[in-house]
C-alpha cells in the first residue's frame, strides 16, 4: 500500500458494489495487498462466480434498502467502509425511484449506521466514497479544478452531489472519517448493459481496436476524460490507507470531502488518431452519428483542468505514468483486446 493504513490489525472493511466491475477488482486487489489480519465484508445484489471466500470474508447478499440487510453489515463493529454500489446514470434517469432508493436513501442509510456506531462507543469508521464528475452538470466551463462550482443535471449527479454534503457535514460535526473520489469514466469496461450513459468512452477504444466498426455518439471534437482501472484502484487505495492527518492537511479539518481524480483529458479524434498509431485501419471503423443531448452531458468535458487536491495528496496521474504518450496509453488498456 503507498500509506500506512492506521486502522487496527482487526480491522472489518466493508465493501459496497462488491460483484462490480470495480468492485471485483478492487477486492482482488487488496486482497493482495492489505494486511491479511483483515476481516472482508462483501454486500452486493448477487454473487460472482470464483467470489473470494475464506475464514476472514463474508458474503451478504441483498439490497442495500433492505433493512435485514445492512443489520447484517453491522452485526459487528466496521471500521472502514468503501462505498461503490450504485445504480448508474442512465437507468437513474429512466427510474428516478430506484435511484433515489439505492443511490441516496440507502447510502444515507449506512451513513447513520456509521455514526451510531461512532456514538455508542464504538470505531470512528472511514468511508471511502466513489462519487462522479457528473456532480457538475450542464453547461460545463472551459476551465476546471477541484472547487468549480457544482450544478448536476443527472439525477445520478444530484444523489452523488448530495451525499457529498453529508459527508462534508458528519466530517465537520467529527462523526465520521469521510472521503469522496469523483471519477470519470473509468476505460476499458466490457461490453455489458449496466446503464452507464459514458459506457461509450469504453466501447470508443474497444471496439476499434477489435476490429469492428463503431458508431460515436459524440462528434470527433468531443472532449473526454480518461481513467484506468488500475489508476481508479490506486485512488480507492491510497484513500483507504491515507491516515486522517495527511487527509486533513490538504483537504482542510473543515472543508469539502471530495476531490476530483485525475484523468486524461482528451479529444475523440486524438483516441482515433492516437488509435491509428497501434491499427492503422482504426479511423475508417469509426463512424460517427452525434446525440447532442449526450455529447453536451458527457463530450465536453474541459481540456484546460487540474487536479491540484490529488497532486498534494501524490494520487496516480497517468498523464505522468506514460509520459504523455496517448498511444502508450491506448495500448496498455487494449492490450487484451488487441492480443484476442
Amino acid at each position: 500500500m503507498p500509506h500506512s493504513f492506521h486502522l487496527p490489525p482487526n480491522a472489518r472493511i466493508l465493501i459496497t458494489g462488491a460483484a462490480g466491475y470495480l468492485g471485483q477488482a478492487l477486492v482482488k486487489a487488496l486482497a493482495m495487498s492489505a494486511p491479511s489480519s483483515w476481516q472482508w465484508v462483501l454486500t452486493d445484489t448477487q454473487t460472482i462466480a470464483g467470489a473470494q471466500s475464506g475464514a476472514n470474508t463474508q458474503w451478504v447478499i441483498g439490497d442495500l434498502s433492505n433493512a435485514g440487510v445492512c443489520e447484517a453489515l453491522f452485526e459487528q463493529p466496521v471500521h472502514a467502509v468503501l462505498h461503490l454500489a450504485g445504480v448508474m446514470s442512465g437507468r437513474t434517469e429512466q427510474d428516478v425511484a430506484l435511484g433515489e432508493r439505492i443511490n441516496l436513501h440507502a447510502s444515507l442509510d449506512l451513513l447513520a449506521r456509521c455514526r451510531a456506531q461512532f456514538l455508542q462507543g464504538g470505531p470512528w469508521v472511514r468511508w471511502i466514497m466513489t462519487s462522479s464528475i457528473a456532480v457538475y452538470g450542464t453547461p460545463l466551463p472551459q476551465q476546471m479544478d477541484d472547487h468549480t462550482p457544482q450544478r448536476p443535471s443527472l439525477s445520478y449527479g444530484t444523489h452523488k452531489r448530495m451525499l457529498e454534503l453529508m459527508l462534508d457535514d458528519m466530517n465537520r460535526r467529527g462523526d465520521l472519517d469521510g472521503r469522496a473520489v469523483r471519477l470519470s469514466g473509468v476505460v476499458l469496461r466490457p461490453a455489458l448493459p449496466n446503464g452507464a450513459l459514458s459506457g461509450f468512452n469504453s466501447d470508443l477504444i474497444r471496439e476499434p481496436l477489435s476490429g469492428r466498426t463503431y458508431i460515436c455518439p459524440v462528434s470527433s471534437d468531443a472532449r473526454l476524460w480518461l481513467l484506468s482501472l488500475p489508476a481508479a484502484l490506486a485512488h480507492l487505495t491510497s484513500l483507504l490507507g491515507m491516515d486522517h492527518a495527511r487527509w486533513s492537511q490538504v483537504m482542510g479539518p473543515a472543508g469539502t470531502c471530495a476531490l476530483n481524480a485525475p484523468a486524461w483529458p482528451v479529444t475523440v479524434h486524438e483516441v482515433v488518431q492516437a488509435m491509428a498509431q497501434i491499427d492503422p485501419q482504426v479511423p475508417q471503423r469509426v463512424q460517427f452519428a452525434p446525440q447532442p443531448d449526450l455529447e453536451a452531458q458527457f463530450g465536453a468535458w474541459p481540456l484546460d483542468v487540474t487536479f491540484a487536491l490529488a497532486q498534494q495528496l501524490a494520487l496516480t496521474d497517468e498523464r505522468q505514468t506514460f509520459k504523455h504518450d496517448l498511444s502508450a496509453f491506448l495500448r496498455h488498456l487494449a492490450q487484451p483486446v488487441i492480443d484476442a
